[in-house]
């Protein structure tokens, strides 16, 4: 099943969840007040503002978290565009008869980035694209070396060449261990659990005008059921809503760039 249907799916049964459990709360809280006194209440406010505080912090962390990864993941596209790029460039110090086929490689190997990430949420297309493009990191890694040792190679071009490459083949290692980077299951649990005890709680203390506190409790459930909708989808920014899909132009704009370095066709 889709990620995004299965967000909203998740945020809907909480949100139906919590106004199920509002409805309950205010029912035992009638019940109470027509059986007990004002007075037998006391210390029931201190509880309630313990469970309110710690979802409100339980909700901040995630969506902090959640909206820390989601910018670092933005960032980086951004530095692997660049270690390519500059990987690319270096490949000026090598022998030009060397040149033409490290550059095809390079072409085909972002090509194959660039294919990984649009192919998702279809993990297994994307991981198609992803073993394609190892092998030709394999590739251009063994072609860079071969040419760097060569006779008529600019001598810092091992030294300054290879670096860039390792840069590069790196960074695939980060960003997909960063796809990976998610908080515990039960956290999440925990997210819920809480937000469905607040909402017992406060329909327990919603004795009030019938109209108000129906408004007050379809307010309170969606505003919570929402930032928790918001912070499973940008927990997952290639398969939500919310994604990083823009930034991907980065690589593309690289790869048209790259398309300059091709020779011009002969007269037919």
């Amino acid at each position: 099943m889709n990620h995004a249907v299965i967000v909203f799916l998740l945020a809907l049964g909480l949100l139906l969840g919590m106004l199920l459990l509002l409805q309950v709360g205010r029912h035992l809280g009638r019940k109470r007040a027509l059986k007990e006194a004002d007075g037998d209440a006391a210390g029931i406010g201190a509880v309630d503002g313990a469970i309110f505080g710690l979802l409100g912090l339980l909700i901040a962390f995630t969506f902090s978290g959640a909206s820390a990864r989601f910018d670092a993941r933005r960032e980086l596209i951004v530095e692997e565009t660049n270690d390519i790029g500059t990987a690319y460039l270096r490949l000026d110090l090598l022998p030009a008869d060397s040149q033409p086929v490290l550059r095809d490689l390079f072409r085909r190997y972002l090509d194959a980035r660039i294919e990984m990430y649009r192919k998702l949420p279809d993990v297994a297309a994307a991981k198609e694209h992803f073993l394609r493009a190892n092998e030709l990191q394999t590739r251009i890694w063994g072609e860079a070396v071969t040419a760097s040792r060569a006779k008529d190679a600019a001598p810092a071009a091992a030294i300054l060449l290879l670096p860039a490459l390792n840069a590069m083949i790196d960074i695939t290692t980060t960003r997909y261990m960063a796809t990976q980077m998610h908080p515990p299951v039960v956290v999440f649990a925990m997210l819920f659990a809480l937000a469905l005890a607040a909402s017992l709680m406060a329909g327990y203390g919603m004795v009030g005008d019938t109209l108000r506190t129906r408004v007050h409790m379809l307010g309170f459930a969606l505003v919570v059921a929402m930032a928790v909708y918001v912070i499973l989808d940008i927990e997952y920014p290639r398969l939500g809503l919310i994604r990083v899909d823009a930034f991907d132009q980065a690589l593309i704009d690289l790869r048209e760039s790259m398309n300059h370095d091709l020779p011009a066709a002969g007269p037919n």
